[in-house]
């Protein structure tokens, strides 16, 4: 299973022409990155977070480094793998840095397998989302969403409340199976919250609770959401990551008309992580390469692809997210509410959701 999902070819182009103050990597940094003269990365295919721009840019920043793009469709546990494979290898096929699904960081410091640094914007990235000693660090997230056929759904659910309503009899799936799938998942556990629940394993029994409801009340529908049960009207309302539901939206093209709507009583974030192997063989140009996605220049690329860079708080309460890219988003101003689960947080609520979802839901969904 490849790591990441691919956006469509439809996904936004970053904005060039806005105007935004970027600040520059130490000068030491880049002197030692130009001489090593190499990055090598792997697992970024171009069309999933605006990655293609943001390596173009990149690569238009620092023109005297290359970059060797290794195995773009690769999965996160490719690229440990990888790390493993060639330690001490200074070929081009040793990865410099990878960018991996959270649950990976802090297993692959205790394998010692990442190096720590801390970019020069360490301290606007929330400490929920970063290894405090800057062995792995959060690079962007998606948010819980709902993907909605507006041809069928004339009154769009706004919270994951209002789904127990008896207008949406039929209608709501989930994008995967809930007894497998993270992103499903983590639309049990945001129900949860929205119900109630305290972080972790109570909020993963009261969204089993929850979604117990919604299927007595047949407004769930037991099948794996996608793109085409929500434009055949399957599931009209399927909730998913923003990122894939707006690159769904953007596959329509007006058929059907739909909309991407994040539920204001519980906004849960799903993170990836930065980090840079132990063995780089370009340490220097792994740390510029750092510095460019923690900068705001590296950040809002990400964001043209519709992944919210994980300082996007920041950016946003300095005033430097074009407002063109905040036109095409669901409310801006949900996203300041966003809750990033920790690692204990997300292994107590999947124990609970996975073990008890058959016995609670009683719905076999595929």
């Amino acid at each position: 299973m490849l790591k990441k999902l691919m956006l469509s070819g439809s996904a936004l182009a970053f904005c060039a022409s806005a105007t935004v103050a970027y600040a520059d990597a130490p000068q030491a940094i880049v002197d030692a990155a130009t001489k090593e003269a190499q990055l090598t990365v792997i697992a970024l295919p171009h069309d999933w977070c605006g990655y293609g721009a943001v390596i173009d840019g990149f690569k238009k920043k620092y023109p005297g480094i290359t970059v060797n793009e290794l195995n773009p469709d690769a999965g996160s546990g490719d690229e440990i793998q990888a790390i493993k494979a060639n330690q001490g290898n200074t070929g081009p096929q040793a990865p410099d840095v990878i960018d991996v699904g959270l649950s990976f960081g802090p297993s692959a410091k205790q394998d010692k397998l990442i190096q720590p640094y801390k970019v020069s914007t360490w301290d606007s990235i929330p400490d929920s989302a970063k290894d405090a000693d800057g062995y792995w660090y959060g690079d962007y997230y998606g948010v819980m969403a709902f993907l909605v056929n507006d041809d069928l759904v004339k009154n769009p659910p706004k919270t994951w409340a209002d789904l127990q309503k008896p207008e949406y009899a039929n209608q709501i799936a989930l994008s995967g199976d809930p007894r497998v799938s993270n992103q499903a998942i983590q639309s049990v556990y945001a129900a949860g919250l929205a119900s109630g629940g305290k972080a972790g394993a109570d909020a993963g029994t009261k969204g089993l609770d929850f979604f117990a409801k919604l299927n007595a009340a047949s407004n769930f529908v037991p099948v794996i959401g996608k793109a085409a049960t929500v434009a055949q009207g399957t599931s009209p309302i399927t909730t998913n990551w923003d990122y894939n539901a707006l690159a769904w939206r953007d596959g329509f093209a007006g058929n059907p008309k739909a909309e991407v709507i994040v539920p204001s009583d519980a906004v849960v974030a799903g993170v990836y992580i930065q980090a840079i192997s132990a063995y780089a063989p370009h340490v220097n140009a792994a740390k510029l390469w750092m510095e460019y996605l923690y900068s705001d220049e590296g950040q809002i690329g990400w964001l043209a692809g519709y992944c919210h860079p994980i300082r996007f708080n920041d950016l946003a309460k300095n005033g430097k997210i074009p407002q063109d890219l905040l036109a095409k988003l669901p409310d801006p101003a949900l996203y300041a509410k966003a809750v990033f689960p920790t690692l204990d947080e997300q292994a107590a609520a999947k124990d609970v959701i996975t073990k008890q979802w058959d016995s609670v839901v009683k719905a076999n969904v595929k």
